[in-house]
């Protein structure tokens, strides 16, 4: 008689959670300030203003867009308020960043925030270790920090070799 072959990690219980899974699933537009300056280096409010209200909006329709300023120029808070208010009412979200990498870094922490924490109430949680895309340092401290009060144990690495963390006392 063949004894059975257990899979002693897919009994355990415990849930795998993979912090790429919370990067944006959609492209993240740039949107460059500088490409609104008057020779990509001074903020001529007039001139500006006019940009920003014939902007065509069609390429911001539910993207993300990541607002930054490429060039060595001053920008008046107004100018980064005004973008916003253009670009709120058909963009997914807006932000501000000084490249696509931490557009999608803080994305990622935001959805992160999201999370319905009770999912994983009194829930033994591997948070991956290894992966496609590199993850930051505070998304870690980030997902800590959201699942510490309601889950039983966390856990880094992969379900077979796991790195404890917190075990609820």
């Amino acid at each position: 008689m063949e004894e059975m072959i257990k899979n002693k990690v897919a009994e355990s219980g415990i849930i795998t959670l993979n912090l790429e899974d919370f990067f944006p699933k959609e492209l993240v537009v740039m949107f460059d300030i500088k490409d609104y300056l008057f020779m990509g280096l001074i903020l001529k409010e007039k001139e500006f203003r006019q940009a920003i209200k014939e902007m065509d909006l069609s390429k911001y329709q539910e993207k993300n867009v990541a607002v930054t300023c490429s060039a060595d120029a001053i920008v008046p808070m107004w100018a980064y308020m005004l973008i916003s208010s253009a670009l709120v009412s058909v963009a997914k979200e807006v932000i501000l960043v000084s490249n696509e990498t931490d557009a999608r870094k803080k994305i990622q922490i935001r959805n992160i925030r999201k999370i319905d924490t009770s999912i994983y109430a009194d829930k033994r949680v591997v948070i991956k270790g290894c992966g496609e895309e590199a993850i930051s340092e505070e998304a870690y401290l980030e997902i800590t920090n959201m699942l510490k009060p309601v889950v039983k144990s966390i856990m880094y690495g992969e379900p077979c070799s796991t790195v404890p963390v917190y075990k609820k006392p």
